[in-house]
């Protein structure tokens, strides 16, 4: 049997459902609040408060919020507008056949496919978040970094690339396009979604980054995570989201990495025991 004060942030997914209706967070934290009831719902979406502490029911569903169903039955009731996924580095360069070898990767585009379409239609924005880097740039990205993406001391950031694919990574290349069906994915829904690129690891790196800023002026809070690759951008960025405080998803079957088993295996564990909660690509397909 477990310690009574196990570690609170770790087994998640696998605790009970609370007991009472429990409160997180206040109003007068920028954050918010989050609220949890015994039916195993998770309000996310900051629009009401637990008037009775010994009321079993939450408010009901209105038009603009969705409940989506996540793993260790739990429902995550999120606010449609405060919402968006995070489709992150699904590109050529990591993904293209001529560039890499990365089934697990390409797996993830029908899943990402099929379920985009109802998070538009429920109000959910869709945003790309890729690296597209500048000249500029390329004289502020630190060694450590540099080297990582170089193969023998050669090539690297902005570096030319063959088959017409264009400089290493750098905004507008063809290395840099989503691949194959997104790109099609995105053309078509250019009105509705938003592109925004990045020079790190993580889409949050840094003060004011792109995204950041971008969540900020539009209200989001909650953010659905899928892409490549899971133990390295994809998780960099949820890390990075939980620490400022937003409420994250991660999407499993939409999310991969050609790491070992276990780098996938620890960041889908994380998400779900310590950030935040887990969910697939056909619960979101549902969703209306």
């Amino acid at each position: 049997m477990p310690p009574t004060h196990d570690t609170p942030i770790l087994g998640m997914v696998a605790r009970p459902h609370v007991e009472q209706p429990t409160e997180y967070g206040c109003e007068a934290t920028p954050q918010g609040w989050w609220t949890e009831w015994p039916s195993g719902l998770v309000d996310v979406s900051r629009t009401s408060h637990i008037v009775e502490s010994d009321s079993a029911s939450p408010p009901p569903l209105t038009s603009e919020l969705v409940d989506i169903p996540c793993d260790g039955e739990r429902v995550v009731r999120v606010k449609r507008a405060a919402t968006a996924m995070v489709v992150i580095d699904m590109q050529n360069f990591f993904l293209h056949p001529e560039l890499r070898d990365h089934p697990k990767g390409l797996a993830c585009v029908d899943p990402l496919l099929k379920c985009l379409p109802a998070l538009r239609a429920a109000g959910i924005k869709v945003l790309w978040v890729n690296w597209g880097l500048t000249d500029a740039e390329l004289l502020t990205i630190p060694p450590s970094l540099v080297r990582g993406f170089q193969k023998n001391g050669r090539g690297g950031f902005g570096s030319e690339l063959p088959a017409g694919f264009g400089r290493l990574l750098m905004r507008d290349a063809k290395n840099s396009m989503l691949h194959g069906p997104l790109q099609d994915d995105f053309e078509a829904n250019r009105s509705k979604d938003v592109w925004i690129h990045k020079n790190r690891m993580s889409g949050l790196w840094g003060y004011q980054s792109a995204l950041d800023l971008y969540l900020q002026e539009n209200g989001i809070t909650t953010l659905l995570f899928s892409g490549v690759n899971a133990d390295q951008c994809v998780g960099g960025t949820l890390v990075d989201a939980y620490y400022r405080g937003y409420d994250c998803i991660l999407v499993k079957d939409a999310t991969a990495t050609t790491s070992p088993e276990g780098g996938y295996e620890n960041v889908v564990y994380n998400a779900g025991n310590s950030y935040g909660f887990v969910v697939d690509s056909a619960r979101l397909a549902a969703l209306t």
